[in-house]
């Protein structure tokens, strides 16, 4: 397989005790670059599939847990796309917190 290069934007939470010596590490050694609260962005090498080769990577530089997240942006075919390479999605904070939100009334069925 051809090694490939892809621009990617990583976001992770690695919770209170996560170990972000080693991600800040590698992170480092990637010549990442800083783009807010818990984001980076850099070019990253891999063989075969981006996500497994990241998340394969990543995993054996930084200790990971149950509560530990990664989700990775990047273009592909001429379109933007993000997937979670550990974790899954939560409650976003400012749910509720618009002029969609709910009603503060609830109406039973006539």
């Amino acid at each position: 397989m051809a090694q490939q290069t892809k621009s990617i934007w990583l976001s992770y939470d690695l919770g209170v005790q996560g170990d972000y010596e080693g991600l800040y590490a590698w992170l480092d050694d990637h010549q990442a670059k800083e783009c807010g609260s818990s984001v980076a962005f850099f070019k990253y090498d891999f063989q075969g599939d981006l996500t497994e080769s990241l998340m394969s990577d990543i995993g054996g530089a930084v200790s990971l847990d149950k509560r530990s997240r990664f989700y990775v942006i990047f273009k592909e075919k001429d379109r933007m796309k993000g997937a979670y390479l550990k974790g899954r999605r939560k409650t976003a904070p400012w749910e509720g917190h618009g002029a969609n939100g709910e009603s503060a009334e609830d109406l039973g069925e006539p």
